[in-house]
């Protein structure tokens, strides 16, 4: 992979080529290396380095973007032209903000570790194999994938911005299935040491072994005890519904909202791109600085979040937010510039998760969420299944396992009803790096229907 000083040199050459009134440079370059395992066999230790270019270049607010993987001189050219073709083909967009200035980042916030970016298959294979000899002499069946990835980042302008950042990844899921039964477990972090594999496999195969011979229940309404993984999917979704364009259009859950009570004072969902223990970063894929922000401060809806075209659009500061034009991390929009936070933490509580099960009378416990889906985002309506572990609780004990149900439940009303919090903070694969999520105890959930598995 190119270094600081070649991606620096290579994205001002081609702003020194470009045509247009304004031009800016985006470089995302990544390094990965996973270890994919299945029925208690590792079956694949590929690496890959990708890397992509994308130019966009401004005739006033008429603006066109094009990208490119090769770097040679020729390709750059005809990367210009397109970009500057596209350009004088658009109307013109009067929100368009023109490209950033040079800005001072945030000093401190790295994310990168020696140790992942140079993890090796044997390192993976090693802590991937005791999963699975655990697996095995239990008679279960694992599969998942172990990864650590290097990332490099940088964006350029022609006003004289030049912004470069390295980080590292690792991820770990693994699904453990018996006969009757699965579990999961899942981690990520920017330094592969912060991750016990053998202890998640553990976790994983523990939990596939519980959830075996699944008995029915009636759907209907009942406390639940999510854990952080089911959580997870409820940050998410809150989380990625406090975007500015959806905050001014309406159809967000803060619409209108903005410093009422709306969640119970128990929620506080911040996105701190600052915290070491998340995924620090300085700047967004704009060249604008990173900042932190309350999605949720105890219960009352804060502040969203807004790329620059939609902070000039609503008169709100920019707030390091935007994605890039070629968007990794909104698939609904794969070209053009979004917003999104990559910094999700719900806030911790006080209450351990044994506490958490033992206060329920009759209840469930969730392990998972899966198969999600929004159907009515204003009140983030999601639709969806439980999955890999789902159990009844029996006077604050967990009784036996249940086949998994299905749910059509807003989240904007499941935090409403959060009776504790738990005390311990875990990370979540997300899209777009992770999420760190307490488990939750809600006084109701509503289950629409049951499986057959």
């Amino acid at each position: 992979m190119l270094n600081e000083h070649d991606i620096q040199t290579l994205l001002q050459r081609v702003i020194s080529r470009s045509p247009g009134d304004e031009t800016e440079v985006l470089f995302l370059g990544l390094d990965e290396a996973l270890t994919r395992f299945a029925n208690n066999e590792i079956h694949q230790n590929v690496a890959e380095t990708n890397f992509s270019l994308a130019v966009s270049v401004a005739f006033g607010k008429r603006v066109g973007m094009a990208a490119t993987s090769d770097l040679s001189d020729a390709a750059l050219d005809r990367l210009l032209e397109q970009a500057a073709m596209l350009a004088r083909l658009q109307p013109e967009n009067p929100d368009f903000p023109g490209f950033a200035p040079p800005a001072e980042f945030p000093a401190g916030r790295h994310a990168f570790d020696e140790a992942t970016a140079a993890a090796t298959p044997e390192f993976r294979a090693r802590a991937v194999g005791e999963v699975l000899r655990y697996a095995g002499d239990r008679g279960a069946v694992a599969s998942g994938a172990f990864s650590t990835s290097r990332y490099q980042w940088a964006i350029a302008t022609s006003h004289g911005l030049f912004a470069w950042q390295p980080l590292t990844l690792a991820e770990l899921t693994i699904v453990a299935m018996t006969e009757t039964g699965s579990g999961y477990a899942a981690d990520a972090a920017w330094q592969v040491e912060q991750i016990p594999v053998a202890q998640w496999g553990k976790i994983a195969v523990d939990k596939a072994l519980a959830s075996q011979n699944p008995r029915d229940i009636p759907p209907g309404e009942y406390p639940v005890v999510l854990e952080a993984s089911a959580v997870q999917d409820l940050v998410a979704f809150i989380g990625g519904g406090a975007n500015g364009m959806s905050v001014t259009e309406g159809s967000s859950w803060m619409s209108g909202r903005q410093g009422q009570a709306l969640f119970s004072p128990a929620i506080t969902l911040v996105d701190d791109p600052a915290a070491p223990e998340h995924w620090p970063m300085a700047f967004d894929f704009e060249g604008t600085p990173r900042q932190p922000l309350t999605l949720i401060r105890q219960g009352v809806v804060g502040d969203a979040y807004y790329n620059r075209q939609w902070a000039a659009r609503t008169g709100h500061p920019a707030t390091g937010h935007g994605t890039p034009p070629i968007n990794p991390f909104a698939p609904g929009s794969a070209m053009g510039r979004a917003m999104f936070p990559l910094h999700l933490t719900l806030q911790a509580g006080d209450t351990p998760i044994e506490q958490l099960i033992a206060t329920v009378e009759r209840g469930l416990y969730v392990t998972r969420f899966n198969y999600t889906r929004t159907v009515h985002p204003r009140e983030v309506v999601v639709t969806g299944l439980t999955r890999d572990g789902t159990f009844w609780i029996e006077g604050g004990e967990i009784a036996y396992p249940v086949k998994n149900l299905r749910f059509t439940q807003s989240y904007v009303e499941a935090l409403q009803n959060v009776a504790a919090v738990g005390d311990t903070l875990h990370r979540e694969p997300a899209y777009g790096g992770f999420t760190r999520n307490p488990a939750l105890q809600l006084t109701q959930f509503r289950f629409t229907g049951k499986t057959e598995f």
